[in-house]
């Protein structure tokens, strides 16, 4: 990033050379823009900064054979003999890189003591500002007698906005702008035209009958100041809105509008500035009028695509020499731009077309060093750009030519007000008839008070020429006191009315792979519901534009496998990588076990790092010991739990035989593991339930209770039940003891008894019913379920469970 921005700052330094007229030779920190090679010929006597010039040399005497020695001995055109021959003062060689640096020194001191300053940036805006410290700065250079510099229309058009507008585009949060794009075109379009033709013919109106000194100014002049001044600045929306936090939906409506509404202003501003030129405007003239605006809008996004393509391809092959990976990025904005003034387009809507078009793919071909150059470069240099603004917007108030008319400026304050005002009521009840999500009266306030304008507006009434526009000073008076009450009284107010008014703020929440996979999945979803209903809407339409992307696009200007990757792989990639950096940025990487992967990464904050809590170790014996408590324990809740049959509830008395009955198997088994230590034939395994209804049901006889065991309870097994073993059905069961009789010792030792559930009917069930094995069915179990191990003896009688300890 460090390389990228050496780089670019002698180029930098030597385009905004010309910022200024030059003051003559003395060592002002002004800026200049007069060049070094066109000071007048000093006499050969004279001296300049410790130097006295000599005349030119010819071909003879330059040649090193025919040098005449340094001592002096020439006739006449010996250089004076100087204390330290070394040193010297030549201001004029680097005054115009020197100044242009003290300006933008100056513009980042300020910028950082606004933001050192908490108590004033809660208070003031940025932008308010920097406008102070303009206006202080210009008076003291007016004080001292030179004279301030004027932020010139093409340094403002080609240098200072270029920054801030790629900037915007390349970053641009595209799924709000699309989702809301007939909302923005709206505001964009017909609420640009309407505050132009309803500003310019009430100024019009006024020019009629205010007096002797506004009658020459005729209704072609009134339309073109209202084209200028209606339009909304981006550079000061971004500069209120970002500090307010105001929630989304609002911030993209606002500054999508001053974005758009460029195309719109561009027209009009030439389309007024040709017709002042016409003896007589024809229909015709009107017609071509209208249709250049869509030659302006599409032609400025046709090529700001052109070349977001070309720079998306040329991204591909730079594999092998990452270094000059963003100098591509910003050569190709730049050229985009270039190109659409070239022939009068929409410079900006080629910035945001070429942004937003290059941007999935050049991030998929360039390394992670390339793309965080690219972001902070880029956001450095906006930040530079919008805050040299402001301070020449108040440097140029005081060094500009003035015509102050009260009843010209304070009607085009109030009817710059009324106008926005009307338009957004009147737009937002029509665009709310189409919305899902309206747009509640606190919005439309937000909506409407919003409407700054900025140093468009300025350097767009500076270009205007004398011959044709004599009130040119009247037009720029008027145009900065709007932009001053715009910034100073509505972006100073607007953070209070947002937290009066509780409009809903931006919260600072991170993408996570949830919410991404349910964005495809209700994107997906409403295409669907699209297709079925045959309505191709909006998640139609971009479902094409997907695929098409994803089939022909990707394989053209996506190198490698990359081109193949699905959307939400490419997305967890893009925020592994970028929560990994940032663990590494914050120093929170020294704090995390090797063995954490990376979904684990993705739960930390890098930010704020939690309180370190010390852990008891544990031994692994421990460990073991608490695995097999939790074990033993989750095991006997689930054993606990009965399905449930409407047919036969099992009452609340039940609850301790059951109880009893699972601790008497619990002890079964562990009296069996411990027997099995002691045997040398293997231990014969437990039965699965499965296999122990497979025996049940293949040999009944040989789980016949006892005689003596009548009031034990009993199970009733239904063989045939998918239900699984825990969830056994309570047909017969009595607790021991029922009836008045205590249990003798005997029948507390005998255990429980699972006894066989009788079929309904003799023919309803003939697969376990005793004595007909020779059943077709009966058959065809047996040879399905495997009997393991020896059976008992049918007289023994072997109860399902051994006895208790």
């Amino acid at each position: 990033m460090g390389a990228a921005a050496l780089c670019a700052l002698p180029w930098a330094l030597l385009l905004l050379g010309p910022l200024l007229p030059g003051q003559g030779l003395q060592a002002n920190p002004m800026l200049t823009s007069e060049p070094l090679r066109s000071q007048p010929a000093q006499p050969p006597g004279a001296e300049m900064g410790g130097f006295t010039p000599a005349p030119p040399a010819s071909a003879q005497e330059i040649h090193p054979l025919n040098k005449q020695p340094a001592n002096g001995s020439g006739e006449g055109h010996a250089k004076p003999r100087k204390a330290f021959p070394v040193l010297g003062i030549d201001y004029t060689h680097v005054r115009i890189p020197f100044e242009i640096s003290l300006w933008i020194l100056l513009a980042c001191l300020m910028k950082l003591g606004f933001h050192v300053i908490p108590s004033v940036s809660s208070i003031v805006p940025e932008s308010c500002l920097l406008i102070v410290v303009g206006l202080l700065v210009g008076g003291l250079i007016k004080g001292v007698g030179e004279k301030p510099p004027i932020l010139k229309s093409d340094i403002f058009f080609l240098f200072l906005l270029p920054p801030i507008i790629l900037d915007a585009g390349y970053f641009l949060p595209l799924r709000q702008f699309t989702e809301n794009l007939g909302t923005i075109l709206i505001f964009a379009v017909v609420g640009t035209l309407w505050n132009a033709f309803f500003l310019g013919g009430l100024m019009y109106a006024v020019c009629q009958l205010g007096g002797p000194g506004l009658n020459h100014i005729g209704l072609l002049a009134n339309l073109l100041f209202g084209s200028i001044i209606s339009a909304v600045d981006p550079v000061a929306v971004l500069a209120v809105f970002e500090e307010i936090h105001i929630n989304e939906l609002l911030h993209i409506l606002v500054f999508g509008e001053s974005l758009l509404n460029d195309a719109v202003t561009v027209v009009l501003y030439h389309l007024f500035e040709e017709f002042a030129n016409f003896e007589q405007v024809t229909i015709i003239d009107i017609i071509l009028g209208f249709l250049s605006f869509f030659v302006v809008s599409l032609g400025g996004v046709f090529v700001g695509v052109i070349y977001g393509l070309i720079a998306a391809f040329t991204s591909r092959f730079t594999s092998h020499i990452r270094v000059i990976e963003p100098l591509f990025v910003f050569v190709y904005s730049y050229m985009a731009y270039l190109s659409a003034e070239l022939f009068h387009l929409s410079g900006i809507m080629a910035l945001i077309a070429s942004g937003v078009v290059m941007r999935p793919y050049v991030e998929a071909n360039i390394s992670h060093k390339s793309h965080t150059t690219i972001k902070y470069f880029l956001k450095m240099w906006s930040s530079v750009s919008e805050t040299l603004i402001f301070i020449f917007l108040g440097v140029s108030t005081v060094a500009g030519h003035h015509y102050w008319n009260w009843t010209f400026v304070i009607s085009t304050l109030l009817f710059c007000l009324i106008a926005r005002v009307l338009g957004v009521l009147v737009l937002t009840w029509f665009i709310n008839k189409f919305r899902i999500v309206k747009l509640t009266p606190k919005d439309q306030f937000i909506i409407a008070y919003g409407g700054l304008r900025g140093a468009i507006a300025f350097s767009l009434g500076y270009l205007l020429d004398y011959r044709h526009f004599s009130m040119r000073d009247m037009f720029l008076t008027a145009i900065i006191t709007v932009i001053f009450f715009t910034v100073f009284v509505q972006g100073m107010t607007i953070r209070p009315l947002v937290d009066l008014l509780a409009v809903k703020k931006k919260q600072e929440t991170k993408r996570s792979i949830n919410e991404e996979i349910h964005t495809q999945f209700l994107d997906h979803l409403l295409t669907g519901i699209e297709d079925i209903c045959g309505h191709y809407g909006h998640h139609h339409w971009k479902d094409k534009l997907n695929r098409f992307n994803k089939k022909y696009v990707k394989k053209c200007l996506i190198a490698g496998e990359r081109s193949k990757e699905p959307q939400l792989i490419a997305f967890y990639h893009k925020m592994e990588m970028k929560q990994a950096i940032e663990l590494v940025e914050s120093g929170g990487i020294g704090k995390i076990p090797s063995a954490v992967s990376t979904v684990s990464i993705q739960n930390i904050n890098p930010k704020t790092l939690p309180v370190e809590r010390i852990l008891p170790a544990l031994s692994k014996d421990k460990e073991e010991e608490i695995r097999k408590i939790l074990r033993n324990n989750l095991q006997k809740t689930r054993q606990r739990l009965r399905s449930y049959n409407r047919h036969t509830l099992v009452a609340d008395p039940y609850e301790e035989a059951w109880n009893q009955m699972l601790l008497r198997r619990q002890k079964a088994r562990q009296l069996e593991q411990k027997m099995n230590n002691y045997l040398t034939v293997p231990a014969h395994k437990l039965d699965s339930p499965t296999m122990s209804r497979a025996r049940i049901g293949s040999d009944p006889l040989a789980y016949e209770p006892k005689a003596d065991s009548e009031n034990l309870p009993i199970i009733t097994i239904d063989p045939a039940s998918p239900q699984s073993p825990e969830s056994v059905d309570l047909m017969n069961e009595e607790p021991k003891g029922c009836g008045g009789l205590p249990p003798s010792p005997e029948e507390d030792e005998e255990g429980l008894v699972m006894r066989v559930k009788e079929p309904s009917s003799p023919g309803t069930d003939d697969v376990f019913t005793p004595g007909t094995g020779d059943s077709p069915s009966n058959q065809r179990m047996l040879r399905c379920l495997s009997d393991p191990g020896p059976r008992p003896e049918p007289e023994e009688g072997e109860p399902f469970i051994p006895k208790g300890q």
